[in-house]
């Protein structure tokens, strides 16, 4: 007997007809002797429905008041699951982020879950399946939270740990984790098991098979994880610890995204402090900043200063930027039609002639770097968002990933 995580993303659930048939894969689990408990993600679509509707109310919508909307959509789910399993004669019994409770800490729309009360599921458990909603929980101070987009793979990974299971499930639209976008790339093949260290990467540069706060949490805890279809019986991609990492290839995929922006200050102060005091107000407006760049400049006493943001973090940043008056600078340059293409691979620290490749090729298809970042298993670029995918059947070919 296992007892599991089951966690069903919101194209799992996105109809009647696909709760149904995610209430017969459960039934299979428990009736094979396993103790489960199912995380669930709202009803694809209905997340930005109800992000549409608040910005109908106000472009500025109260933080608060948008996650009592939007762990709306949750309840659904995990009530319409519950009561297809009762309807199939499995006990069944959902939970609400307060009546667990699930605890959590941080800002409202940036929360985290710190703990679970286990006692009552886990008694549960011993006749019948827990419904949990995912991608939310409620603070100290009594308040519903949500934990980001894409949360509810955060929320499956921390009630793993909590709950000590022997594994976590990930089903979703995909029978796994592809060397790149399969819909986009259709000689993408899928990888049989990959590390977390390789996986944490391709989630934080654009693949969206697995939110990466999830896959951190997940190597942290040394929590096993299996990405997995709802609508095939294949095989799907199982996330280890380090001792899985293949080093007999140079790149096991390549990733990328298309909500990059690029801001260049030109003729900055070249001094120290500088470069804290342009990022120090981001990040108290909590603006995440990804690649840096500091160019040299003919000017001795001038730099040029280059660094990505998300695009919709565009507008705040630059508004940010010209009011801070502890920096001065000649001229602010922003581009956000931009993307930025990675390729990751535990092989890249013993394989030379990554970095070489992966230029070469870029250049015989006519494609401009605009600005490189790189890790032990990450090489990632910014490009033309036009090129985006000229560039990533390109890097697929050259790296014997098709």
């Amino acid at each position: 007997m296992l007892k599991k995580i089951l966690k069903f993303g919101g194209t799992s659930v996105g109809s009647i007809e696909r709760i149904q048939h995610v209430a017969k894969i459960i039934k299979k689990e428990f009736e094979s002797g396993n103790k489960i408990i199912v995380v669930v993600s709202a009803m694809s679509g209905k997340t930005n429905e109800l992000i549409s509707l608040s910005k109908e109310i106000s472009e500025n919508f109260d933080r608060r008041e948008l996650d009592v909307l939007l762990s709306s959509g949750e309840q659904v789910a995990c009530a319409l699951l519950a009561g297809a399993l009762i309807e199939i004669n499995i006990k069944a019994k959902s939970w609400m982020n307060w009546q667990a409770p699930i605890l959590t800490d941080g800002d409202n729309n940036n929360a985290r879950i710190i703990n679970v009360s286990t006692g009552q599921i886990n008694k549960f458990l011993k006749e019948g399946v827990a419904i949990i909603p995912g991608f939310q929980g409620i603070s100290k101070n009594g308040d519903i939270t949500t934990i980001g987009r894409g949360g509810s793979d955060a929320s499956a990974v921390a009630l793993a740990k909590i709950f000590n299971t022997d594994t976590c499930e990930i089903y979703t639209d995909v029978d796994g984790v592809y060397s790149s976008d399969p819909n986009k790339i259709p000689v993408a093949k899928k990888i049989a098991k990959i590390s977390y260290d390789e996986m944490l990467e391709l989630s934080s540069l654009g693949a969206k098979v697995m939110q990466s706060s999830a896959v951190q949490t997940a190597m942290m805890y040394n929590i096993p994880l299996e990405v997995k279809s709802t609508f095939t019986n294949r095989v799907g991609t199982k996330i280890f610890d380090q001792q899985n990492i293949d080093y007999s290839k140079s790149v096991t995929g390549v990733a990328y995204s298309k909500d990059d922006a690029k801001i260049t200050l030109v003729g900055v102060q070249d001094k120290p402090g500088v470069a804290a005091n342009i990022f120090e107000p981001l990040n108290k407006a909590q603006i995440n900043v990804d690649m840096v760049i500091q160019n040299i400049s003919s000017n001795a006493k001038k730099t040029d200063i280059s660094f990505t943001i998300k695009r919709d973090d565009l507008e705040k940043t630059i508004k940010i930027l010209d009011t801070n008056k502890e920096i001065n600078y000649q001229n602010l340059l922003h581009n956000d039609k931009v993307s930025k293409v990675s390729i990751v691979g535990a092989g890249m620290v013993s394989t030379p002639g990554v970095t070489y490749r992966m230029f070469r090729g870029l250049a015989e298809e006519k494609i401009n770097i605009l600005a490189i970042s790189t890790s032990e298993i990450k090489l990632s670029v910014i490009i033309d968002e036009d090129n985006t995918l000229k560039a990533v059947k390109k890097l697929h070919t050259i790296f014997e990933l098709d």
